[in-house]
């Protein structure tokens, strides 16, 4: 099993597959909120459902509208169980709080030399030191 510690940014615990993005995600235009797939044109993700993932990606862009966007997929049952960003920011942050999607982000070591798609991933987002646990 690997460790990566995070700051903790939305508390809660989530787990499921992992999904890796190395490119940023927006959740306005880029996502559709009535099925949760990923639709933004020529994305390493376009194609792909968010429901039930541990969603790895650098960071969010675009709109403050994606805050919503992550509230309606919650709201349908289409989103991720958590999210680990390298730096959140606060549309991110928003939709998380609430979605009540456990978010974290500053992880270390950098996940994306250590998690694949489709891993097992548990993120623990308790205290201020979230644990994310790869693989057991």
């Amino acid at each position: 099993m690997k460790l990566i510690k995070a700051r903790t940014l939305i508390k809660g615990v989530g787990e499921g597959e992992a999904l890796v993005s190395t490119k940023p995600i927006s959740f306005y235009g880029g996502v559709d909120p009535k099925r949760g797939i990923v639709v933004e044109k020529g994305h390493p993700l376009e194609g792909v459902s968010l429901k039930g993932r541990v969603l790895f990606f650098p960071y969010g862009k675009g709109s403050t509208v994606s805050s919503y966007v992550i509230y309606e997929l919650a709201r349908r049952g289409f989103a991720p169980r958590a999210i680990v960003n390298l730096e959140s920011e606060l549309i991110i942050i928003a939709g998380c709080a609430l979605a009540s999607i456990p978010l974290v982000d500053k992880p270390s070591p950098n996940p994306f030399n250590l998690v694949k798609d489709g891993d097992y991933v548990k993120v623990v987002a308790i205290g201020k030191v979230a644990k994310v646990l790869i693989g057991g």
